[in-house]
């Protein structure tokens, strides 16, 4: 056999060995591009039996369909790119995977280091390129049998074990030849590990402590005036610190990513209200569960609010309070938790905030009962959900309407990419989200987000359960009309319209489609899904402006009560 080819052989045993060691560590799903230097990983993940395969031909979703198959399975997800710009691609979902803490592990083929610097074709400097936005970094060597099979097992199973959330990048250069078949070369380079390989457990299996601690005074403090936010967690810790609040007779107020069923719905409007800021300035003790807050005015007091303590309990490590609060930063599990610091019946103590929160939600009812908009929408949006189902938001205008108006199902899953709060990837985080669970799915979005990931639709052709996107088209970004940007200035430079309709776009990937002029007719053609099956476009059109204008208007009335 000649050496070319004993080197495609080769490359083909050291893949094979890093595909198996991702298996080991609860790695179900592989995202993989189309490349030709990364061709010994991919034939490798397509010939593990414990792997599903998964493709798109942007390297950009491909990490958002990671991002979101990682969301919604809790599993470390890989991902297989070839070299060049196609990993730079992966930058937003490794930023985004960073701050939210789902684990990706990025496969990134590379040439061999006699290619770089020196004019070669798509050979850039790949090692490190991530910089600290990837969580752990592994610069593999030229493949060689000089290099035993234990070392790079080992060196696989370290880097995993080592990664709590974020990236793991793995760069992986290969020499050509890329191609050729499967013989009996190098053999025994992969049967030196033994039984190994008739195994499924890792070479190397590390236990990192894990102290879980009860805060010794916490008799002490939930005797206390408490307030509760409650940001970002699962579904089954959101129905835990529901129930945790109500004992406690603690003023719950709840992010759109909590999953608590929002007892004190509307709290981005009656914030702004000084009656409501008056009874809060009572608490003595702020306790934060989950981190990545939505509403301004929650944001707003959440910063200003100075309780004799400040405790933030998120499993990710960092501050993650902007405010800088003094108090205590507890890291851990927010189930494992609640669980540790039960609570003890008491009398709520701000039930005025539950008047003030009923007063809104009656008026945000009146104004909205006969109008049709993303306002309307957001708050509707419950009635729209599949039994069983999911639901995924998207950024900017979007969620936050649904934040402050909407009373969604406790424990319903909600997901988003809330960590950066970019508008790229999300279709395709939507697509990794409903092919981890299988659910039913409502995608909520603007029209500029689904421009920036129109492509991904081929991945929504794919989806196992019905499956509604929704794409509010208000021509543009109007969450800058929130904002105090120039008016003079406002259209061209930031709400930048775009004059599109999205029939052509469901036509060309094959999807049904609906444009609803009222509640009714959007409702039947959210329900026809999920009745009949299949991926449903629905374009909702409305005024520009309009949704901007009524929470605006909405704020100022909650403020005046």
């Amino acid at each position: 056999m000649s050496l070319t080819l004993s080197t495609a052989i080769f490359n083909r045993r050291w893949a094979t060995l890093i595909l198996e060691a991702l298996s080991r560590h609860q790695v179900q799903h592989v995202c993989i591009a189309p490349g030709s230097r990364s061709t010994s990983l991919t034939l490798a993940a397509a010939a593990n039996p414990r792997l599903i395969c998964h493709t798109h031909f942007d390297e950009r979703g491909l990490g958002h369909l990671a991002l979101g198959l990682a969301k919604a399975s809790g599993q470390p997800v890989a991902v297989i790119v070839t070299s060049g710009t196609a990993v730079a691609n992966l930058y937003p979902a490794i930023i985004e995977a960073g701050l939210t803490g789902e684990r990706l592990i990025m496969l990134t083929a590379d040439r061999p280091p006699e290619l770089i610097d020196c004019g070669a074709n798509q050979a850039i400097r790949q090692p490190e390129m991530f910089a600290s936005h990837a969580q752990q970094a592994l610069n593999l060597p030229r493949p060689t049998p000089d290099i035993s099979a234990r070392w790079l097992v080992s060196a696989i199973d370290n880097g995993i074990s080592a990664l709590s959330h974020g990236a793991l990048h793995i760069n992986c250069p290969f020499a050509e030849p890329l191609y050729g078949e499967q013989g009996d070369d190098y053999l025994d380079w992969s049967q030196s590990l033994g039984d190994w390989w008739q195994g499924t457990q890792p070479w190397l299996r590390s236990c990192a402590p894990q102290p879980h601690l009860t805060q010794p005074d916490w008799s002490h403090w939930r005797q206390k005036r408490g307030v509760i936010i409650a940001g970002r967690m699962s579904a089954q810790a959101g129905l835990q610190l529901a129930q945790w609040a109500k004992t406690l007779g603690w003023p719950l107020l709840s992010d759109v990513q909590s999953h608590t069923d929002n007892p004190l719905p509307c709290a981005d409007l009656w914030l702004a209200n000084p009656q409501a800021h008056s009874v809060l300035a009572k608490a003595q003790l702020v306790v934060q569960l989950g981190s990545s807050l939505t509403g301004k005015r929650l944001l707003q007091w959440q910063a200003n609010c100075q309780p004799e303590e400040y405790w933030l309990v998120d499993p990710l490590p960092g501050r993650l309070d902007p405010a800088q609060h003094r108090g205590r930063r507890l890291q851990m599990p927010i189930s494992d938790w609640l669980t540790l610091h039960p609570a003890q019946p008491q009398v709520h103590w701000a039930s005025a905030l539950e008047t003030l929160s009923l007063q809104v939600s009656e008026r945000v009812q009146r104004r909205l009962d006969d109008h049709f908009g993303e306002a309307s929408l957001a708050r509707q949006l419950p009635a729209l959900l599949p039994q069983q189902g999911q639901l995924f938001l998207g950024n900017s205008l979007v969620v936050r309407l649904v934040d402050a108006l909407a009373q969604l199902p406790a424990g319903y899953p909600v997901f988003a990419n809330r960590g950066a709060s970019g508008i790229d990837g999300l279709i395709s985080t939507a697509a990794g989200v409903q092919r981890a669970t299988g659910k039913p799915t409502l995608v909520l979005i603007g029209d500029l987000s689904a421009l920036y990931d129109l492509n991904a639709l081929a991945l929504m052709r794919q989806s196992s359960a019905p499956t509604v996107i929704i794409v509010v088209n208000n021509n543009g970004g109007q969450i800058f009309s929130l904002l105090p940007t120039p008016q003079a200035e406002r259209e061209r430079f930031y709400c930048m319209p775009q004059n599109v309709e999205f029939s052509h776009a469901a036509a060309m990937f094959g999807l049904s489609y609906a444009c609803p002029n009222n509640f009714a007719a959007l409702s039947e053609a959210v329900n026809h899904c999920w009745q009949h099956g299949g991926v449903k476009l629905i374009e909702l059109k409305v005024s520009p402006t309009d949704g901007a204008d009524i929470l605006r208007e909405l704020v100022t009335q909650a403020g005046d009560l």
